[in-house]
This record gives C-alpha cells, sequence and structure tokens, in this order.
C-alpha cells in the first residue's frame, strides 16, 4: 500500500499471477481539512493510516487472493474486524502493562518509576509480539512486502528508474517508517504517562488511551524532523533505534513483490502530478513530503 498526497493505492498478486490495483482518492477530513495540517495535529494521519486504510487494504487482498477482486473496502466486517484488533491491542499493550505496573507501585510509589516500568512492560511486549508473529510464514511473507515497499520510495528518492533490478538494490530500512513511528510513540509514553498514575486501573486505561494522539502528533512531528535532518550526527543517533527495530519488521523481498510495490507507488505519483517511467503525466512536482510507507 501507498499514499500520496491525494490518493492511496493498493496492489495485490491475485492467483493467476496478474498484479491487480486499487486507487482511491483520499476523502477523509482527516486528510481534506486545513487543522488536518496542523503541526501536531497532523500526526493523526499516521493512526487513520494505520488502523484504517490498512484495514481496509488486508481486507481488499485477502479477497482478491480468493479471486473476488470486486469488493469495497468499507462494510461491517471491516469495522467488526478492526474493532477486535483495537480491544486486542488496547488489552494487550495498555491494559495489561498499566495493571502489572500498578501492582508493583507497592514497591516502587515513585510516579517516575511507575511509568518507566510500566513502559519497560510495554516495549517488551511489543518487540516479543512482533519477533513472535515474524516466526509465522505469513508475516514473514507481509513482512517481506513491507521491506518491498521501503526500497521502492528509498529508489524512487534517489532519483533511480523504478524496475526490480534498480530497486532491488536499495535498503530495506525508512526513516518514516510506521516501524520508527511506533517505537517513538512507546517511549514518549513513559514520559506523558508519568502525571497520570491514577489509583482506579480504569482511570489509568481511559487516560493511556486518550493521550494516544497526543503521543501520535508529537511523535510524527519528531519523524519529520528526523527525516529532514537524518545526516545530522545527533539526530542519527536518535533514529537509530527505529532502523534497527525494522529489522523485525522487513524481510528481503523477491523481484515479484519488488513489482507489486512499484505498481502501488506509480498511481499515488501519477495522482500528484509526479512523473516517473512508465506513467504518462509530466512531472509538476519534485517534493516527497506527504509519502508515507506503512507498517
Amino acid at each position: 500500500m501507498m499514499r500520496g498526497r491525494t490518493h492511496v493505492a493498493v496492489a495485490v498478486r491475485n492467483p493467476q499471477g496478474d498484479i491487480v490495483v486499487h486507487q482511491e482518492p483520499l476523502t477523509a477530513r482527516v486528510y481534506t481539512s486545513q487543522w488536518g495540517k496542523w503541526p501536531l495535529l497532523r500526526g493523526l494521519t499516521a493512526l487513520w493510516d494505520a488502523l484504517v486504510l490498512g484495514m481496509r487494504a488486508l481486507l481488499w487482498s485477502a479477497e482478491v487472493t480468493t479471486s473476488e477482486e470486486n469488493v469495497e473496502f468499507t462494510g461491517p466486517i471491516a469495522w467488526t474486524t478492526m474493532a477486535g484488533a483495537l480491544a486486542f491491542s488496547i488489552g494487550l499493550f495498555f491494559l495489561l502493562p498499566s495493571i502489572f505496573a500498578q501492582w508493583l507501585q507497592r514497591y516502587w510509589p515513585s510516579a517516575v518509576a511507575s511509568s518507566a516500568v510500566e513502559g519497560a512492560i510495554r516495549l517488551v511486549l511489543f518487540l516479543a509480539y512482533v519477533w513472535l508473529i515474524g516466526l509465522t510464514p505469513d508475516i514473514k511473507r507481509v513482512f517481506a512486502y513491507h521491506g518491498a515497499e521501503h526500497k521502492t520510495i528509498n529508489a524512487y528518492e534517489a532519483g533511480v528508474e523504478l524496475i526490480p533490478d534498480h530497486v532491488a538494490r536499495f535498503s530495506t530500512a525508512h526513516t518514516r517508517c510506521g516501524t520508527s513511528f511506533l517505537l517513538f510513540v512507546l517511549v514518549l509514553a513513559i514520559l506523558f504517562h508519568i502525571p497520570l498514575q491514577f489509583s482506579q486501573w480504569y482511570l489509568r486505561l481511559l487516560s493511556r488511551v486518550l493521550i494516544v494522539p497526543v503521543l501520535a502528533g508529537v511523535a510524527y512531528e519528531f519523524i519529520r524532523f528526523s527525516a529532514d535532518h537524518q545526516q545530522h550526527p545527533i539526530v542519527r543517533l536518535f533514529i537509530l533505534p527505529g532502523l534497527w527495530l525494522q529489522r523485525l519488521t522487513t524481510r528481503e523481498p523477491d523481484p515479484e513483490m519488488l513489482e507489486v510495490a512499484i505498481a502501488a507507488l506509480k498511481p499515488v505519483l501519477a495522482a500528484d502530478g509526479i512523473f516517473v517511467p512508465g506513467v504518462s503525466e509530466p512531472r509538476v512536482a519534485t517534493t516527497t513530503e506527504g509519502l508515507s510507507v506503512p507498517t
């Protein structure tokens, strides 16, 4: 899946070996409204990409692999699946660490210590979860497509022709990756949760969930800043953990996967008026601001 300024495109290889591409305009207010471009608030686009666009793309790709190509991204199945995934995520990464940290707070009454323990538990759970699911064949393949997305974006930003042989030479890591974004959110949560040490578990849980948009906004701004200043040695030091973590969420793709990633990127570039080989529209812009690579 690739997202540009105005469109999103998803490319999938069907059982017959053909690449099927779905493209649609970005009509949600988080993309079209003026407030969606404000600093901190524009970080909500990263959450929308992961929670809505990502889930819809996965459901659509599943339909294509079963040869049911004429399907919609929306519907009760999409929202029910997303609700179940959200409930699981909240329980595992918010409720469980919060309850465990609250139980340990009898030994460390400090709010700073409690937040640090909770954050450490959450980070360990996240790393263990990503590592464990990465052992399954299906997720390994998903992570390989993730690597193909990164290679394709890196190749485009380097100005090379978007063909598999050229794209394959690039790295599977990217500064603007959603994996790095999530890592920043988890680390920032340790600081932001310090004043939110409520004795009631439900208030602790509610505070953790409600502050997620704030964390996303701050993390998004840091991602943008680090992407623009990644050559600075201090900035490079801060982004290295995120790049290392991408070793868990990416795999080396094969040429066929690169073809799919290229097929997803070209339509959104064309929709933004950016010319690349194989697309007939003339280049009218050269910046990649707003182009994102989802996890």
